[in-house]
């Protein structure tokens, strides 16, 4: 999901050149593409029966790979501290479901044992069961605090993390009057055992499982057959159904399958004198949909605690046409060709910023006017790990953009090219593009795999 409403790219664009529409003799032919029609060919477990794979997903995460992510930032303890109506961005992805708040105050305590393995603890006045432990229950809410330090100090650690960052905000999560409670009821020569969790909260919102990588591309799919439900004659009646129209059934379809979306769906439309120069950072407008449009969306859901984020584009056919014209067909072909470039530069231990500084340089020699700005996926849609490039900015992002790039996380591929099209009288079309995937350490995978032909609404 991006804002659509400053011309930012100029900085980058001025002096490349636009790529010629010219369609080869044999169209390339890009790999993993997928053609999905319907969300109706997926399966949607109903809000009780998420629960149990839910926690599944749950108990092995914080069995398997917690350890090893506090044994990787050399945490002895890791503190989730937070208050009902004020939860910390991390809490839900801690806890089983059903929950839906943190219940009063919700301390909850990881300690790393002498054999690696982590113990979870609860001190709450209500006590959240499996997986984990209550060390404390019931009682006033000093009387919390008190355990929780006599707890603290039992175990001794020597490194303790808690959520507090000036560049994360999802590790930004303890607030003021909790830390300051925190450092109230611990002795103050143990303040210095005090350190940010950032690196441990990133680490644990970016890392994708095995149990999760399986159900990824099931979630995904659904995101886009909706997406080819909305671009097809089911919902669009030419001359008369509007770019709101889509959105909202987009919207409300998600809603049958009670599915939550993390932003309101998007729709514009395209056609011959819509405005398009080399520095607009999104072309497009709204409006009712004529056949010879080209249209867009960008669709972001959450299910089984995973989110996703796609963008896609569409042709309305005129009555005399089977196919779009081949100026449009080149066109998206350049932006496939663009995802090539983008994801072989898909290192481990890269920077997002270097990732940035590789795509473009390949882009440029390739004379793609293009835009990158990819981002990771999990349990956010717009989630933490490395920044690759933002539309506003194609250059060094700091901090966000200097992570390194893991095996077994996942990503927004997500950017645009523009390009002539010869049957608009040379006019840009701007084809934006964004497929959820994974990088496996060697490739990036496209969880459902991705679009490489038009939808063709008729």
């Amino acid at each position: 999901m991006k804002i659509t409403s400053l011309h930012a790219l100029l900085s980058i664009t001025l002096g490349l050149t636009i790529a010629n529409s010219v369609v080869a003799a044999t169209p390339k032919v890009f790999e993993q593409a997928r053609v999905i029609e319907s969300a109706d060919n997926f399966a949607v477990l109903s809000p009780r029966s998420r629960i149990t794979p839910e926690n599944d997903m749950l108990n092995h995460r914080l069995t398997h790979l917690l350890p090893a992510l506090m044994a990787e930032q050399d945490l002895d303890m890791w503190l989730v501290i937070n208050r009902e109506k004020a939860e910390d961005p991390v809490y839900f992805t801690l806890v089983p479901q059903p929950t839906f708040a943190a219940r009063r105050t919700t301390m909850l305590v990881f300690h790393k044992l002498p054999d690696g393995n982590v113990e979870k603890l609860t001190v709450n006045r209500y006590p959240l069961g499996t997986p984990y432990t209550s060390a404390w229950q019931g009682g006033s809410l000093a009387e919390q605090w008190q355990a929780l330090a006599e707890l603290i100090i039992s175990k001794d650690p020597k490194r303790i993390g808690i959520n507090f960052s000036a560049d994360w905000p999802v590790a930004d999560g303890l607030t003021a009057s909790l830390h300051q409670q925190l450092t109230t009821v611990l002795p103050k020569d143990w303040h210095n055992r005090l350190v940010s969790a950032e690196k441990l909260v990133v680490r644990w919102l970016e890392q994708r499982t095995e149990q999760e990588l399986a159900v990824y591309p099931h979630i995904v799919a659904i995101a886009r057959g909706v997406i080819a439900e909305g671009f097809s004659s089911k919902v669009i009646t030419p001359g008369v159904s509007t770019t709101d129209d889509v959105a909202w059934y987009m919207r409300e379809r998600f809603s049958e399958l009670q599915l939550p979306v993390w932003f309101m769906p998007y729709v514009s439309l395209q056609r011959p004198g819509t405005s398009c120069e080399q520095d607009t950072a999104f072309c497009g407008e709204s409006g009712v949909i004529q056949r010879g449009d080209v249209l867009h969306t960008d669709v972001g859901i959450c299910y089984l605690k995973l989110c996703t984020d796609t963008q896609e584009m569409a042709y309305v056919l005129k009555a005399n046409e089977e196919n779009a014209p081949k100026g449009l067909q080149a066109a998206l072909a350049t932006g496939n060709q663009w995802q090539d470039i983008l994801t072989t530069e898909f290192k481990t231990g890269r920077s997002g910023n270097e990732i940035l500084v590789a795509t473009q340089q390949k882009t440029r020699a390739a004379k793609i006017l293009s835009s990158t700005y990819s981002h990771p996926l999990g349990f956010f849609g717009h989630a933490p790990g490395p920044t690759i490039g933002m539309w506003d900015n194609q250059g060094p992002t700091p901090v966000q953009g200097d992570w390194p790039l893991y095996a077994n996380t996942a990503y927004a591929i997500e950017g645009n090219i523009k390009q002539q099209v010869a049957e608009w009288q040379n006019q840009l079309v701007h084809i934006k593009l964004e497929q959820s995937a994974y990088f496996d350490g060697n490739k990036v995978i496209y969880l459902a795999g991705r679009q490489t032909q038009w939808h063709l609404v008729r």
